[in-house]
């Protein structure tokens, strides 16, 4: 077993035996969904619901009901396509990243930070699809036999390239995420009793894909998930490089420039971990898990996000330096229209979230409280969401034609939408929380006379 420093804070609090860790990971499946669970559910049901009649009214009427016009034809959609996708990162990088380097801290808030990818590569999937404005047609940018004969799709299309990151991306995070909750399904199947109905117990044996706990069970899971783990570790670092290259490959000043895969992969990490914080300190209270994700957990992310928020500002002025040091009369005014020009206030509002808000982490109180965290979280994740804002409207809105200047707003329904999406992601997430075990409790159990608080003594 491996030894811990007596002066490192445990992992586990309450002093947890292994059968008191498989009831209480158990418990929000098998029991009554508390106060706190219900009152977010409604809210979010109501926000899903009223995103679905945006959403239909967009599709019966057109994508003119939004507030694009002939020169800002790219903005509210796409970047919260942007903003979802990179809130999507963070889960595969605490699952595989932090699994290959033998991070005990990960095992109470991977299974999260998993499912918050599935659901967050979900919300952003729907921004390109209602994009089209024909979605029933959506199977037409996959490349299969089709009834035009040897038609092919625009592989220079970066509609096409958000296609094939997603999929693979998403279908890599599901992978990833049933194989290690195999043997949570099978401890929900084996503590069934008599009093649940027998198409649950069944739908629970189906998941559990017939694992007993064997030796050699054990031997091909850890293998296979170390596999899983070696290939999503770069495929977190390319799927974001191929969104930042819808940008990068046009000729529009402001975007094209090198320096947005690495920059788009930075700002994705640091929303990413911002929002597993918020759902995390939301969640420990839902399902009744303060024993087993601590103060400890929350600090050690956010020395992360103060990593990356730091990285994120040095993108920032090495944009401005590139910028200015080009001699490119377009690219500087670019720059200098985003900081002074009409949408000054939202690059006000990037700069301050992401440079100057993270770096209060470097105060031990406020990086080890809950109450500050889960409120610098969310100031993260808005100043994330401005800058995919400034990166797209503020290079859009001053076209290379004086006369086609204008400005943007968003339309009702373009808020709507993103409201929905937001309560649709709510929505799966609590699901998931009633109905998966929200921790790997066999891991956690792994760490128990290492990082207990009884052990500790």
């Amino acid at each position: 077993m491996h030894k811990e420093s007596r002066i490192r804070d445990p992992l586990i609090l309450g002093d947890k035996t292994y059968h008191d860790i498989t009831t209480d990971i158990a418990r929000p499946v098998e029991g009554k969904a508390n106060k706190y669970w219900w009152i977010l559910f409604s809210l979010s049901i109501v926000l899903m619901l009223w995103g679905f009649i945006c959403m239909a009214y967009t599709i019966g009427t057109g994508i003119g009901v939004w507030g694009l016009n002939k020169t800002v034809d790219w903005a509210w959609d796409i970047t919260n396509f942007v903003w979802w996708i990179g809130i999507g990162h963070a889960g595969t990088l605490i699952s595989a990243v932090l699994l290959l380097f033998r991070q005990k801290w990960r095992m109470a808030i991977n299974r999260s930070a998993e499912a918050m990818t599935i659901f967050g590569v979900a919300q952003a999937a729907l921004f390109p699809l209602i994009h089209m404005g024909r979605p029933w047609l959506a199977y037409w940018v996959f490349p299969i036999p089709n009834q035009f004969g040897s038609l092919w799709v625009n592989f220079n299309s970066p509609l096409l390239w958000d296609v094939f990151a997603i999929s693979t991306y998403f279908s890599v995070s599901v992978v990833f995420w049933y194989i290690g909750l195999i043997p949570d399904f099978a401890m929900i199947r084996d503590r069934m009793n008599k009093k649940i109905t027998p198409l649950r117990k069944r739908l629970y044996t189906i998941l559990a894909f017939g694992w007993s706990g064997k030796a050699k069970h054990w031997q091909r899971f850890e293998e296979v998930s170390l596999v899983l783990a070696g290939l999503a570790t770069p495929l977190v670092f390319s799927v974001h490089s191929i969104v930042s290259m819808d940008f990068a490959t046009s000729i529009i000043p402001g975007w094209h420039t090198t320096i947005f895969p690495p920059y788009f992969v930075l700002g994705a990490l640091f929303s990413g971990f911002a929002m597993v914080e918020t759902l995390l300190i939301i969640m420990r209270k839902v399902v009744n898990m303060e024993a087993y994700i601590t103060i400890k957990h929350i600090e050690y992310m956010n020395v992360i996000i103060l990593f990356t928020g730091s990285l994120v500002g040095v993108a920032y002025i090495t944009e401005l330096f590139i910028a200015w040091y080009s001699g490119v009369e377009f690219e500087q005014y670019a720059f200098l229209n985003r900081a002074t020009g009409p949408y000054w206030w939202a690059y006000a509002s990037m700069m301050t979230c992401n440079v100057v808000i993270p770096q209060l982490y470097w105060i031990y109180k406020i990086r080890t409280s809950f109450v500050a965290t889960f409120i610098l979280s969310i100031f993260v994740n808005i100043g994330m969401w401005f800058e995919r804002f400034v990166i797209i409207v503020t290079s859009l809105h001053r076209d290379f034609l004086p006369s086609s200047w204008t400005m943007f707003s968003p339309s009702f329904v373009d808020i709507g939408i993103f409201l929905g999406t937001i309560g649709f992601f709510f929505v799966l997430f609590l699901l998931y929380s009633r109905t998966f075990p929200v921790i790997a409790q066999a891991e956690i159990k792994s760490i128990l006379k290492s990082s207990g608080s009884e052990y500790k003594k």
